[in-house]
């Protein structure tokens, strides 16, 4: 993130294990709450674009890059990086920062780390909105590995298909998921590119998308993301859903209707779990379409504001 004339301070916090979180705190200093924001991803650390969805003039933001992720270091490490030491960072920022509390805000991975931290450290979160929801279950896992989304997307898991040796088609990411956390570069890069592409396919809702370039590919936020579903994203199945009831503090799920990546009915199921929730359905995908923009900007104002 590039700092301005909004930002309070850019540092670097060690969190332990070898690993030092980048975290940069943004906005209006004296808000009255301050939010913090959780990536995606996992993997996809924070960049510029994310500040659009907050006024600096009113709110305070908290944004810091996850292990492994973006400016954090070792970037691309995998040691010692999982959804528990994920969480136990978030209390060490919240230390460093001297804040009690704060509302959590963050799509797909992102709502998935929030509803974790929740669970464990209640006290420490005054509300939630979250967009695209993602809970890390076996079946919205298998979703995306095993192409549930091809009746929407048959292109895209043709391609994903075509990416892969005939031997191995029937079951390509039995073959991909490994080569991509391998230690062999080019084996890692090339499975790692068809994984990528096919989800980055499915953000949007028409033929618009066109695959990067593969020598300025980066695999490091695809190779994150596959180390996380391949692990189940270190949580018993449906872990956030067998004990969302204990959440008491105010949640906003923002979902859209056409989400291709994390299916609607995981936010519809969830609502029904969580004491206080409202589910705000839109007319949009899984990224930050305008509808899911406009909705999370407006509860954030309306919640953390001033």
């Amino acid at each position: 993130m590039t700092p301005d004339d909004y930002t309070i301070q850019e540092f670097y916090l060690p969190v332990g294990d070898g690993h030092e979180l980048y975290v940069h705190d943004w906005g209006k200093k004296n808000a009255k709450k301050t939010i913090l924001f959780l990536h995606g991803g996992p993997g996809g650390g924070v960049s510029d674009r994310y500040k659009t969805t907050f006024n600096p003039r009113k709110q305070r933001v908290v944004f810091f890059a996850q292990r492994g992720s973006g400016q954090s270091r070792p970037y691309g490490s995998l040691e010692h990086n999982t959804t528990d030491d994920l969480v136990e960072d978030i209390v060490k920022i919240l230390a460093h920062l001297k804040l009690q509390s704060v509302v959590l805000t963050g799509g797909s991975w992102g709502a998935c780390l929030a509803l974790a931290f929740a669970l464990k450290h209640p006290s420490k979160v005054d509300a939630m909105v979250l967009r695209g929801i993602y809970t890390g279950s076996k079946r919205e896992n298998d979703w995306i590995n095993y192409g549930g989304y091809r009746h929407y997307f048959p292109d895209v898991w043709d391609a994903y298909v075509a990416a892969t040796p005939e031997q191995h088609k029937l079951d390509p990411s039995a073959y991909h998921i490994p080569r991509a956390l391998s230690d062999d570069p080019i084996a890692a890069k090339q499975s790692a590119y068809a994984i990528g592409n096919a989800e980055s396919a499915l953000l949007i809702l028409d033929d618009r998308f066109t695959a990067s370039d593969y020598e300025e590919f980066d695999p490091t936020m695809a190779k994150i993301e596959t180390y996380y579903i391949h692990n189940n994203c270190f949580m018993t199945d449906r872990y956030i859903l067998k004990n969302a009831h204990k959440l008491t503090m105010p949640v906003w799920l923002i979902q859209g209707r056409y989400d291709s990546v994390c299916p609607p009915i995981t936010a519809y199921e969830l609502s029904k779990q969580i004491p206080n929730c409202e589910l705000i359905w839109t007319i949009a995908g899984h990224g930050n379409d305008r509808p899911n923009y406009d909705v999370n900007r407006t509860l954030l104002l309306q919640i953390a504001g001033e």
